[in-house]
This record gives C-alpha cells, structure tokens and sequence, in this order.
C-alpha cells in the first residue's frame, strides 16, 4: 500500500479509519512544542563542574588536576598553584597557560608577584598567543612564549636544517596541557555521566596511565640515543685498532 504525505491526500481519495488529527486540548502546550520542538522547556538536571584544570611538564607527564566549579577564574588558577607549590624551591621556571596575561595582572594586583618573582615568569602558550592582541603591552613584553629579542634565551634555540641552514626553533612543548585536553577528550561522554566519586577515581586512573606511557615513551628515546652513542663510540674504537703505528 503507498502511504501518501498529508499534504498530498485529496478530498477524492478515500479516508482511512484513524488518519484524522485530533486536536490538542491545551493550546499553550501546543504552542510550546511549535517553538521549542518539545513539551517543556526547562528541565531540572544535576549540576556539574566546569572543567578539570591540569598542570603538566612539558614531556607531557601529569603533574596535578583539579575541578574548577562554575568558571575558570584567574582566582582560582592561581589558588591551584598556590596549593601545589607551596614550596617555592619546587616553583617551575616558566608557567604556559592560555591566560598567562590575565594570570600576570592577577598576580600583580594581588600582591602575590613578589612570591613567584624570584623563581617563576608567566608566558602564554604558543597555540593561544596567536589571538591576542598585538596592542596589548604587557602580553607581548612579558608572556611572550618565543621572543627573538634575546628577552628569554631559553625559550628559544639556534638549530639547523637538513641543509644547513640555521633557524629558530622553541626549546620545548607548549601544547603538552592541549595535547593531554584532546586525549581526554574521548571519554568525555562516559565522564560526564558519573558521580562524583566514580569520576575522581576514573580520571586519577585514565592520569595515571597517560603519565606511565609518556614516561615509557621518554625512557624508549632515551635507550635509542644511548645505543646509537655507543655505536659510535664502538666504530671509534674499531678504526683506532685499525691503524699501524711505524
């Protein structure tokens, strides 16, 4: 049997028992569907956090996490370093956050500049510095995260090409918090749906796992720069016995 559209059913055409549109008893309810596409249009819904903030070193390695609540403040990033380096021996040289401007102008209107001063400079990591503005002082003097102006030598290295050719290069990742953000990207729809309890326990795991395979991968380049030192030293040693003294 060909089933016909409703707009294609003419008055000629026989009508089948149960093809009629009842209308609907409440025409607010009915107006509501008409804009929202559904009944209501609100729902109560458990609440959840904002994001899961992440401190990592640049070989990726997983140094902390925290759930941020509502937003990601400024207030609240510098709360989270402040907790995890309590100690200012163990403060890290250069902290690449995408807000490292904003982080900076905190810190300094916070009088908390004189206790990262001594150990610490705050630079914006490569991926995000691109949108900033190029008028805004303070971002393109102090968080740059590449300055050519032999500002921050450190961050910026001298290597050559396949010819060559020598060319700046950045002396390391600052992807890695991006690179650790796309990962966890795909459990994102089995996470969202857990407790609270059930989602601490499972990010600590899915952390701990990326750090033990990050830290295999280090000590795998590592064994391969060693052997090939050794072959080189071996081949040395080789040509050295094959000379004849006179």
């Amino acid at each position: 049997m060909l089933r016909r559209a409703q707009e294609e059913r003419q008055d000629w055409l026989p009508h089948t028992a149960g093809t009629e549109e009842l209308e609907h008893d409440n025409l607010k309810e009915q107006e509501v569907e008409e804009v929202s596409g559904t009944k209501y249009n609100n729902y109560f819904s458990a609440s959840r956090f904002y994001c899961v903030e992440t401190i990592c070193a640049p070989c990726g390695v997983v140094i902390a996490w925290c759930k941020f609540a509502k937003a990601e403040g400024v207030a609240k990033i510098l709360c989270f370093l402040e907790d995890v380096y309590e100690d200012p021996d163990s403060q890290p040289s250069y902290i690449d956050i995408d807000k490292g401007c904003a982080l900076l102008k905190h810190i300094v209107k916070q009088h908390h500049w004189p206790a990262w001063e001594p150990t610490t400079r705050i630079i914006v990591d490569s991926y995000h510095y691109i949108n900033h503005q190029v008028t805004d002082y303070l971002c393109q003097t102090w968080c740059n995260p590449a300055p050519l102006n032999g500002a921050a030598t450190n961050l910026v290295v001298v290597d050559e090409d396949k010819e060559g050719r020598p060319y700046y290069k950045r002396a390391f990742n600052t992807q890695a918090c991006e690179q650790l953000n796309a990962w966890l990207g795909g459990f994102q729809t089995v996470l969202n749906q857990m407790t609270v309890s059930n989602f601490d326990f499972t990010m600590h795991v899915l952390l701990f796992l990326h750090t033990q395979h990050v830290i295999a991968r280090q000590e795998e380049k590592g064994g391969k720069k060693t052997a090939g030192i050794e072959e080189v030293v071996k081949n040395e040693e080789s040509d050295d016995d094959d000379i004849i003294e006179y």
